[in-house]
């Protein structure tokens, strides 16, 4: 990318840069100091320094103008820039073998004016462009050398342009094979949860409702509802993280800050004693931080239920100038046996947290566990 960057201003200044290359060397030239010498007036070599210089500025838009300069200022001046440079732009820019034998046509053509010119001036113009071995070697370097340049520089260019155009062929391609493994491996996994997850939780759920229907016992009944529920939303979560997995669904919005009320609702059902403490003044959130609250209500919330489920817990929210404040605490646990963990979830969560420029800890407090986030609402500068 940097060599296409360093390239394109190149380009663009080649010409012009050409071009007064070209000026002073036609004058250069017409004046005995670059060549030989023109008995013409000033003017008239001045307006063929002009003619040159600009022919080859415009050459990109327009090509007859340079070949045109060049086929009058050879026999007029003697002038070798122009038919040089007209020559290397041939070669550049002219596609096809016909346009080439005719461009070589041209040269000859207009070298044999010079040499008529030549042999009727007489004198250094004559020894200079009009005798065979001048002739010879003139033509061999003002022509042919600057077309066989030109002709090569066009052909490594046009080779580089298609091995570029490969390479990239190929990374498209590269890429294109790469997601299709990942949908495939992301299809895999969704079979696989399918198969293993949804099954068990669908026999949980036939379960529970079974018992709830059979049982005579109202808290067994509660229980059983409770689980029940919680199974059919779970089973709702999990066919739409598959339909994600799949490609088959479009992405599903993540729960806010309106839903941290539904979490807490749901963890006093399950039988913690949760309280919710607000300060501040309530105000909307971007998305992005009240599903970053939410989430970590609900990564709390859980890590109680595991290794805390008889301990009080506060959930409480503080609105603050540049941000908000989160924090879910809860005292020692009494007794009870706590669930497994894999201890990756504060590591996401924390992670999550950073991305949005936030803090987190997360530590004993008190006797108990207090996780808090805080989290900036306004776009860092």
């Amino acid at each position: 990318m940097a060599i296409v960057e360093v390239r394109t201003p190149l380009r663009r200044i080649a010409l012009p840069v050409l071009a007064v290359l070209v000026s002073v060397g036609v004058w250069m030239s017409a004046n005995g100091a670059a060549g030989v010498a023109s008995p013409l007036p000033r003017a008239v070599v001045l307006a063929v320094v002009v003619a040159s210089g600009t022919a080859v500025a415009l050459a990109r838009v327009r090509r007859w103008p340079l070949f045109a300069v060049a086929a009058v200022g050879w026999p007029l001046l003697a002038a070798w820039p122009i038919p040089a440079a007209a020559s290397l732009l041939a070669g550049l820019w002219l596609r096809g073998r016909r346009r080439i034998v005719a461009y070589l046509a041209g040269a000859v053509l207009v070298t044999a004016i010079g040499v008529l010119v030549g042999w009727a001036a007489g004198g250094h113009r004559q020894i200079t462009i009009a005798t065979p071995g001048n002739v010879l070697t003139l033509f061999a370097w003002l022509v042919l050398l600057p077309l066989v340049i030109g002709l090569w520089t066009r052909a490594r260019r046009d080779t580089v342009g298609a091995l570029r155009d490969r390479a990239e062929q190929l990374e498209r391609e590269q890429l294109a094979r790469v997601e299709q493994a990942r949908a495939e491996e992301r299809a895999r996994i969704a079979r696989e949860m399918h198969d293993v997850v949804a099954h068990r939780v669908s026999l949980m759920v036939v379960h529970a409702g079974a018992l709830e229907v059979t049982s005579a016992d109202s808290a067994a009944v509660e229980t059983a509802s409770l689980i029940r529920s919680t199974g059919r939303q779970a089973l709702a979560d999990l066919r739409e993280v598959l339909g994600v997995l799949r490609g088959a669904a479009g992405p599903v919005p993540p729960p806010g800050l309106s839903e941290v009320d539904v979490l807490i609702q749901e963890s006093r059902t399950a039988g913690l004693r949760v309280d919710r403490h607000d300060e501040g003044i309530p105000r909307p959130l971007p998305a992005t931080v009240g599903r970053t609250v939410h989430r970590v209500v609900r990564e709390a919330l859980t890590n109680v239920r595991k290794h805390a489920p008889d301990a009080d817990t506060t959930v409480s929210l503080r609105y603050l100038s540049s941000g908000v404040e989160v924090g879910v605490r809860n005292g020692p646990a009494i007794g009870g046996s706590a669930l497994p963990g894999a201890g990756l979830g504060l590591i996401g969560l924390r992670e999550r947290v950073e991305l949005l420029g936030g803090r987190l800890t997360a530590g004993p407090y008190g006797g108990g566990f207090l996780v808090r986030a805080l989290l900036p609402t306004e776009e860092p500068e």
